[in-house]
């Protein structure tokens, strides 16, 4: 059997057509299948239409978290109800689109791989969205230790056993896509053209994706706090410079160079420095807090299986 695991938030203008594509993409690779969505807290009818379907197609299932908990904790909450040897994530907002398993299937099978991700070598959004994403996993993939693949999202298809490995990390701060890839496994990329978003507006706003680049970085890398550590270290060579210049300059000349700008100046910039140390050690500590916590990161309010 193959699970499909897709998240939906207030997509009530495309659930017929999602059901719909879904199934006429699953339906050629010849095996059973279940369509598992997940309502993350949806205010629209939503709900209602996966409901009537549901009753008229037992194949698709319905997670019904009991408020919003996020685009990740959802997918989370699907893994952990799929029931098949292989799993697939997608979007619900038909952005990835579900014909694209067959050639990840085709990928698997070909080479005997655990995990088979979409790289999305186009993609139909802003000017400023496509360079944003472009400059970001560029970043991470510098930062992280884990070389975390180029322009890859949660669009995959993965074996039950990696599956199980990524639910048994169920940490606070989720990123999906780099747990995936830190559990290790064979794994491929396959290169899909990203489609623009069918109807309704995006749910991830801006803060959603910087916190989520938040996560993949402080999840999968120590470049921040190497960072303050070299920040310092560059302070106190300038700082050991200049002060050899002014003994030198004390010794020779008797002089010593004055200036009140050149004072405020580096307090502003050593308070700045100082602030942004605390800020990033924060977001570690914050994290950690979060994890000492143990919070779940979603509850099923009711599953129509």
């Amino acid at each position: 059997m193959i699970s499909i695991v897709i998240p939906i938030f207030n997509e009530e203008l495309i659930i017929d057509q999602l059901y719909t594509r879904t199934v006429n993409a699953l339906e050629p690779l010849g095996m059973a299948f279940e369509i598992i969505c997940v309502n993350d807290g949806s205010s629209d009818t939503s709900l209602e239409k996966l409901i009537s379907i549901h009753q008229k197609d037992k194949r698709l299932k319905i997670v019904d978290l009991s408020r919003n908990f996020g685009h990740q904790g959802a997918i989370l909450s699907g893994l952990n109800h799929t029931t098949g040897e292989l799993i697939g994530i997608m979007d619900g907002d038909l952005q990835d689109p579900p014909e694209v398993f067959e050639k990840f299937y085709k990928k698997m099978i070909s080479g005997d791989y655990d995990v088979v991700y979409a790289v999305r070598k186009k993609r139909k959004e802003s000017r400023f969205k496509k360079w944003s994403y472009w400059l970001y996993y560029r970043l991470l993939r510098y930062m992280s230790a884990e070389g975390i693949p180029l322009d890859s999202g949660d669009f995959c298809l993965m074996t039950k056993r990696v599956r199980n490995h990524i639910i048994q990390n169920p940490e606070q701060s989720l990123f999906i896509r780099g747990i995936r890839h830190w559990v290790g496994y064979k794994q491929v990329g396959v290169e899909y053209e990203r489609d623009s978003r069918l109807a309704g507006e995006t749910k991830y706003s801006f803060s959603k994706l910087v916190q989520l680049a938040y996560n993949g970085v402080f999840s999968f890398s120590n470049f921040p706090i190497k960072f303050l550590g070299n920040l310092g270290l560059i302070t106190i060579g300038l700082t050991v410079i200049y002060t050899i210049y002014l003994l030198s300059k004390r010794l020779i000349s008797g002089e010593v160079p004055e200036g009140f700008t050149t004072l405020i100046i580096a307090i502003f910039f050593f308070g700045g420095v100082q602030l942004a140390s605390i800020r990033i050690l924060g977001e570690y500590i914050t994290r950690i807090y979060d994890e000492s916590r143990g919070r779940p990161l979603y509850i099923v309010k009711d599953f129509y299986n």
